[in-house]
């Protein structure tokens, strides 16, 4: 893995304005990944859009991290069940 594709977690927390310990709950959780090299933390620059979408959840919505599994659960079944209607449809057009 390429260092110039990962952030250090400081810099998140800096420029977010989020404590480090939001970031390390996301990661137990299992809502974002987190790198360790050499003794510090980095985000893979591909989960920067998955960690705003929590943050913004987590600090403008007030929702906790339980919340947040739950909704990010929700939406990935949602997600499932989108492609599985898209397959059908794409199936079923076949037929007609």
């Amino acid at each position: 893995m390429n260092l110039e594709e990962l952030v250090a977690t400081e810099d998140l927390c800096t420029k977010y304005s989020v404590e480090g310990t939001f970031i390390r709950s996301l990661n137990d959780s299992g809502l974002l990944e987190i790198i360790t090299v050499e003794k510090t933390e980095y985000v893979h620059c591909d989960n920067i859009s998955d960690f705003e979408k929590l943050r913004r959840m987590h600090y403008d919505l007030h929702i906790n991290i339980e919340g947040l599994e739950a909704v990010e659960n929700l939406l990935n079944q949602v997600k499932k069940l989108q492609k599985s209607n898209l397959q059908l449809r794409n199936r079923l057009n076949l037929y007609e």
